[in-house]
């Protein structure tokens, strides 16, 4: 008995202490994630990604770029991460925004278009270092600088040259000082200028309609003169026939002396204007009939009912 009762003695006190040790593993465990989890939290220990830069203010107010891959140490007290900084090509978008933004041309006409800028980090010193908000005055720079060639441009190069104006911003933002004598875009900022692309340039939805409209009149004007031009040919035409067979006329009755018997000429011109207005009753809207001599008379044919009326 007394050997069994020191077996389950025993027992309960190998039990006792292997919880003992499996609890003071578990809080030593526990305290070391808390502690990692400070540390981490706290970035006392820090990593620094590839293409990507990390400053840091130290305790006296200077400031380091760090831009080596890897895991990094710091101070807690002495030392703070400024701000991470990526090295990776980026974009920016005119105005800011994805969508078209409103322009004015030279001829103040109101057009829509929208643009996107990738550029490059190069120096992360002048990037973070030097400027105060880099991504807000890159903004504002890179905004004015293509509005400038934008809306110096006729509406017409706007819509249709659209590569060589490319071509220029492009060329001003990687080269051209901002202002006279001053820095470029790269100097500046510390950043290589990639690529530039103007995404769209178009008219208004309500200047769309009212050229399309402008269109439209100007097409019904263009038919409306071809008919009247057609109408003045057809009528110079019949007056220049009219001339030819009276000076025909004219010459057949012309008596040996060079005179016209004038009394048959006109009896021949009243019976020629006769029968141009019989065949030109219907369709015809207009005859004319000239006469500087006074106002001949014509004896017109009747009409076929009026003229078997007549018969009966």
């Amino acid at each position: 008995m007394a050997e069994k009762q020191l077996s389950k003695v025993l027992k309960r006190a190998f039990i006792r202490n292997l919880v003992r040790r499996i609890a003071s593993l578990v809080v030593i465990l526990g305290i070391a994630y808390g502690l990692l989890a400070l540390v981490y939290a706290s970035r006392t220990i820090f990593k620094v990604k590839m293409n990507y830069a990390v400053v840091l203010e130290r305790l006296g107010g200077q400031r380091e770029a760090i831009t080596s891959v890897g895991w990094h140490a710091r101070l807690p007290l002495f030392t703070r991460i400024e701000q991470e900084v990526s090295l990776m090509n980026q974009r920016l978008y005119l105005g800011g925004q994805v969508e078209p933004m409103r322009i004015i041309s030279k001829e103040n006409v109101a057009l829509w278009t929208s643009a996107v800028l990738t550029y490059r980090i190069r120096d992360i010193r002048t990037w973070a270092i030097e400027n105060l908000d880099p991504m807000t005055l890159l903004h504002g720079d890179y905004d004015g600088i293509v509005k400038d060639i934008l809306q110096a441009q006729e509406v017409d190069k706007l819509i249709s040259d659209r590569e060589q104006i490319k071509e220029d911003i492009f060329t001003a933002l990687k080269s051209r000082p901002i202002n006279e004598g001053g820095p470029t875009l790269e100097e500046k900022y510390g950043i290589e200028v990639i690529s530039f692309v103007l995404k769209e340039t178009r008219f208004g939805d309500k200047l769309v309609e009212a050229t399309e409209e402008k269109k439209r009149r100007e097409l019904i004007a263009e038919a409306e003169n071809y008919a009247a031009d057609q109408e003045a040919s057809r009528i110079r035409k019949l007056y220049t026939a009219y001339q030819q067979g009276i000076q025909t006329l004219q010459n057949t009755l012309g008596r040996p002396d060079g005179s016209t018997d004038m009394a048959l000429l006109q009896f021949l011109v009243q019976q020629k204007w006769a029968a141009a207005y019989e065949k030109n009753q219907a369709g015809q809207n207009t005859v004319v009939i000239q006469n500087t001599q006074g106002s001949p008379g014509l004896n017109l044919p009747l009409p076929n009912s009026a003229a078997e009326y007549n018969e009966e």
